[in-house]
């Protein structure tokens, strides 16, 4: 099956084509003018959607849309199908997908270890203060003023969403002794075994040292944590964002690391990432004035939705959308990759 591939980098080509050799299929790939270093291929949305026509499927990403405009737009050249390469979906309209009849497979778990890690990853360089001691040593000062962290060990966190990230993060920090409290209406007894406590958003944010957010974004988890939220934390917190960007209302958290009520801010994703991830702006001005007072804060570190970016991570992807291609090639969708509540899976 030909599939136009669209928000194409140089490691998703290889990774697909590496994974479509490797299963010995013999899907057809348009990376869409992307997929060679310097160039990114388009993003999906509803004036780039005729770039599909003659295509059997679409293979897209995090940042593409597919909204119901899109997706009138792809079933309007013939496209029916879409192999999402990531596990979230809220860039989907799940509804507007059934009504066109649309088979939409997803890749629900490739790295679970990816996103814990870098989350990890970014509470130590938070909290020792590893990005400014970077900037510092370069330049030949040596100070330790303003450098001071603390123990992680016995300090509370909490981890909000314990699915498979959440969870593997939650054994990360057992790791480092720290006091793991989880906030998720479907509580892991892994985890609760291991001496995981769960309790409400409210009352597990009161007091705790470090938030984590690794929950899905559904219309009950967006702006979870916003001022009311955040209102409850303790001055000092640290709040870190490996999810989805809409899970935080940014203006509010703006505001709590103007008033130092939020202490620091570790974002992998942010609301309208859309159209600056992924890309090199080095040389542009930056417009969007939000992420540009986010990024003026020293207490504040944004990544460009890398967490999931790790060798294991790719392959998997590439593996299981091939899988998902070959599936809807024959008018179906693997059960564990189908999108919840879609396809008769309830």
């Amino acid at each position: 099956m030909k599939a136009a591939v669209f928000s194409t980098r140089t490691y998703d080509k290889a990774a697909l084509e590496r994974a479509n050799e490797r299963a010995g299929s013999h899907h057809e790939f348009d990376f869409l003018g992307g997929g060679v270093p310097g160039r990114v291929g388009p993003r999906l949305e509803p004036r780039t959607a005729a770039l599909a026509r003659g295509a059997g499927a679409v293979v897209a990403f995090t940042n593409d849309d597919l909204g119901r405009e899109t997706l009138e737009a792809l079933k309007g050249v013939g496209v029916e199908k879409v192999a999402l390469r990531s596990a979230g979906f809220n860039n989907l309209d799940v509804r507007a997908a059934d009504g066109l009849g649309f088979l939409i497979g997803r890749v629900p778990a490739y790295s679970p270890h990816a996103i814990a890690e870098h989350t990890v990853g970014l509470i130590l360089a938070l909290n020792r203060k590893i990005h400014r001691a970077y900037n510092r040593t370069r330049e030949m000062n040596f100070s330790l003023e303003g450098l001071m962290g603390f123990d992680l060990h016995r300090k509370k966190v909490v981890v909000v969403g314990t699915g498979a990230i959440g969870s593997t993060l939650a054994k990360i920090l057992l790791g480092f002794g720290c006091r793991v409290v989880g906030v998720d209406p479907f509580p892991n007894e892994e985890l609760r075994g291991l001496g995981v406590e769960y309790v409400p958003l409210d009352e597990a944010v009161a007091d705790a040292r470090i938030v984590c957010l690794t929950c899905p974004l559904t219309e009950q988890t967006h702006h979870l944590i916003d001022e009311r939220a955040i209102a409850r934390m303790r001055r000092g917190v640290m709040l870190v964002n490996t999810a989805r960007g809409a899970i935080v209302d940014t203006k509010a958290l703006i505001d709590a690391l103007k008033r130092e009520h939020v202490g620091s801010v570790a974002l992998d994703v942010y609301e309208e990432e859309e159209g600056v991830f992924y890309v090199d702006r080095s040389a542009s001005v930056m417009t969007d004035d939000v992420l540009a007072r986010l990024l003026s804060f020293p207490n504040v570190i944004v990544t460009s939705h890398q967490a999931f970016f790790t060798e294991e991570a790719l392959s998997e992807i590439g593996r299981t959308t091939i899988e998902n291609l070959s599936a809807m090639a024959r008018g179906e969708v693997p059960e564990a990759n189908r999108i919840p509540g879609r396809h008769g899976d309830g």
